[in-house]
């Protein structure tokens, strides 16, 4: 294809796809970027503040955690509808407890410890606006016409010409750009002209949503509940934002037999009948849809070292989980932070492969949980079901909810130890391992003593903490000694254009000055641990203290010991991804 007599824009990243992966992965790049580098995000449809209603609606606890840590989480929560109130009628409209969502109530060790409902249009206008905040505008309508890659062009070059068309004016450009990443869902162009294969199938299994304004005699209709009918599958009902509802049923092959044509008014018909015995009315119907239950994956979420996949258009599940944006958001954050470093030049090309090998197994784990849960949503025992064939699909479901609880909540969702960014030590130093999230705690600041939360001091900024649990410094004062005499001989800890930066927490109830508590400089910004909550919560003794890495996105990468041969462990673990010293910057 020749580009002779063209105007061809240069930018470091291209984003395709404006709903929230999109824009989360550009908000990252753009807020972590310094200038010169540039970001770009096209999407395919016009987007406003009137978007269409619908879509996704709930991002569970680690997602909220994670949104928090890039200043984004207190927006939602404005507008959101906080979701900590379960309930589940059986087919005679009694409470049936344990079952259904009950999973949600017990969503803790989180300041984040409910469903925070905010349907997709009213989250996708926050990240729009975050994002122009920071210089980048979201470009609409642009499609993606074709994508080439040079082979001859490395790492941190640029490798992509993609070609994009106006939506309006029909006006074709090109992009050249050092990384393009799709993030535009489940019929992704970017996948497809990469000719990625999408592995996978789709069921007979159909399913309708309707989001409006109701009138019920539903006795707890402001809950995220679970009916279980005999006729339209389990049957959700959450309250939304705005004081709306989202009512979601199966249209089994029975009940499709009625109707020539599905329309807004069969759709609200069926919603009626899907609650029976409780009584429902539409003020207003906000939004519906009906759409094809199926699970599918990309074979490859990274190709030719500049193409990535994120979201819907890597992975496609049902809705019965509520896991769609969440697993999407995880993709995004992980993602993030890893290209915001190398196109720094601080890390290395390498790192990017982590994206995959990270976010793949998860991906996967999620598509073998939605396979049961989308078919015992629809009264069928799951495929492989070894159990009693006569087994009540509603118990076997809130089991499976049951058995999925920490990985839903994203709580207990975690990336392989053992690997370039979670390396496990030789000796165990804390009860939470490498590849695990890192748990919030609260901490009290020096002299004033208020309250903060550790998360809340680790933003995410495409930066590593280096936090010191120092423990009863009467006790660990000599291993703090000589932790900060050999930290001497590895001046590349104190590099301040190194993405690391210190933390340290020390256990008690804190004094006028922390120089003088450990009789010298503290490691970066100081902290007490005035009740030992959050050693314990770590499982870091106090007379020995720890040293954790918290990577960029929460989780936790390497534990080290709070002695002599701290900072040499520590200069292992970041120098097998991190350009450290003489390797300098791009």
């Amino acid at each position: 294809m020749s580009y002779v007599g063209q105007e061809i824009e240069h930018v470091d990243v291209l984003v395709v796809g404006g709903g929230p992966v999109g824009l989360i992965i550009a908000y990252q790049l753009a807020r972590n970027l310094p200038s010169p580098h540039k970001v770009k995000i096209i999407e395919k449809h016009p987007k406003s503040a009137q978007d269409n209603y619908g879509r996704a609606i709930t991002l569970f606890p680690r997602s909220s955690e994670m949104l928090d840590q890039l200043g984004l989480a207190d927006s939602l929560a404005q507008q959101c509808f906080a979701c900590r109130q379960t309930v589940n009628y059986d087919k005679d409209g009694n409470e049936f407890p344990g079952r259904g969502w009950s999973f949600m109530e017990n969503m803790k060790d989180t300041k984040w410890d409910f469903a925070l409902v905010l349907r997709q249009k009213y989250q996708e206008e926050i990240f729009r606006q975050a994002l122009k905040r920071h210089g980048v505008n979201l470009d609409a309508p642009f499609a993606l016409i074709s994508i080439e890659t040079l082979d001859t062009v490395g790492p941190n070059g640029y490798k992509v010409i993609a070609t994009v068309e106006n939506g309006v004016t029909k006006v074709k450009s090109t992009i050249k750009c050092k990384y393009l990443i799709g993030a535009d869902g489940g019929s992704s162009s970017v996948r497809r002209a990469m000719d990625i294969p999408f592995d996978g199938s789709s069921s007979a299994d159909k399913w309708v949503r309707v989001d409006g304004v109701i009138e019920t005699d539903l006795p707890k209709p402001r809950t995220y509940c679970a009916i279980e009918s005999p006729t339209h599958g389990n049957v959700l009902w959450a309250a939304l934002d705005h004081g709306a509802t989202r009512i979601g049923y199966a249209f089994t092959a029975e009940r499709q037999k009625a109707y020539k044509e599905f329309n807004e008014e069969a759709a609200v018909k069926e919603a009626i009948a899907s609650v029976k015995p409780f009584k429902l009315s539409f003020k207003q119907v906000d939004w519906w849809t009906i759409y094809v239950v199926g699970q599918r994956i990309a074979r490859s979420f990274f190709a030719k070292d500049c193409v990535f996949l994120a979201g819907d258009a890597c992975h496609t599940h049902s809705s019965g989980a509520a896991q769609g944006m969440n697993t999407g958001m995880h993709d995004a954050v992980n993602l993030g932070w890893k290209l915001s470093l190398v196109l720094q030049g601080l890390a290395k090309p390498e790192l990017l492969y982590t994206y995959e090998s990270e976010r793949l197994p998860n991906v996967q784990k999620l598509i073998n949980y939605d396979k049961d849960i989308s078919r015992l949503m629809t009264m069928q025992l799951p495929e492989n079901w070894t159990g009693d064939p006569r087994a009540d699909p509603n118990e076997v479901l809130g089991q499976i909810m049951a058995e999925a609880a920490t990985f839903s909540s994203g709580l207990g969702i975690y990336y392989e130890p053992d690997s370039v960014l979670n390396i496990t030590p030789k000796t165990q130093l804390s009860t939470v391992q490498p590849g695990q999230r890192a748990p919030d705690v609260t901490l009290h600041k020096p002299a004033t003593f208020e309250t903060t939360r550790l998360q809340a001091e680790t933003p995410n900024a495409a930066k590593f903490y280096i936090v010191i649990f120092a423990g009863d410094v009467a006790k660990t004062r000599p291993s703090l000694a000589a932790f900060s005499n050999s930290a001497a001989d590895h001046s590349w800890l104190f590099d301040e254009s190194l993405p690391v930066s210190f933390i340290s927490i020390l256990s008690g109830p804190g004094g006028p000055s922390a120089y003088e508590t450990l009789g010298g400089m503290p490691f970066g910004r100081v902290f007490y641990d005035q009740t030992q909550c959050a050693h314990e919560r770590y499982g870091v003794n106090t007379g020995t203290g720890a040293v954790l890495v918290l990577r960029p996105d929460g989780w936790v990468g390497t534990v080290v010991g709070l002695g002599k041969g701290g900072p040499g462990e520590l200069m292992h673990y970041f120098s097998t991804f991190l350009r450290i010293g003489s390797t300098a910057r791009l």
